[in-house]
Formats: C-alpha cells, structure tokens, sequence
C-alpha cells in the first residue's frame, strides 16, 4: 500500500528504514528496562540489524 501510495515498485526501498526503526525500538525498551546497552552506549548508526536478526549458523 505504501509502495504505491509513493509510487515505488519495490518494497525493498524502505528496508533500511525499518532497520534503524528496529534498532531504536530496541534502545528505548533497553533504556526503559535498565539495560546497560542504551542509544548512548550502541555502536553504530542505526543501519545494522538488530541481534535478534543474525543469520543462524
């Protein structure tokens, strides 16, 4: 719906988005829980995926 609501044929365009949506989501429930990981302390600049997505070996 998105996709053509911007007139984009692929869904992928948005991908990194989602990422970096993930990887805040991921520091403010870590914040709020207490997690020593927190926005200040994550390395990165919100592109790589979450840990939860690592490839399984």
């Amino acid at each position: 719906m998105i996709k053509e609501l911007l007139g984009h044929a692929h869904i992928g365009v948005y991908a990194h988005v989602r990422l970096r949506l993930q990887r805040d989501a991921i520091n403010t429930l870590s914040t709020a829980l207490g997690s020593p990981e927190t926005a200040e302390t994550a390395s990165g600049d919100g592109d790589e995926p979450p840990p939860c997505a690592a490839p399984i070996r």
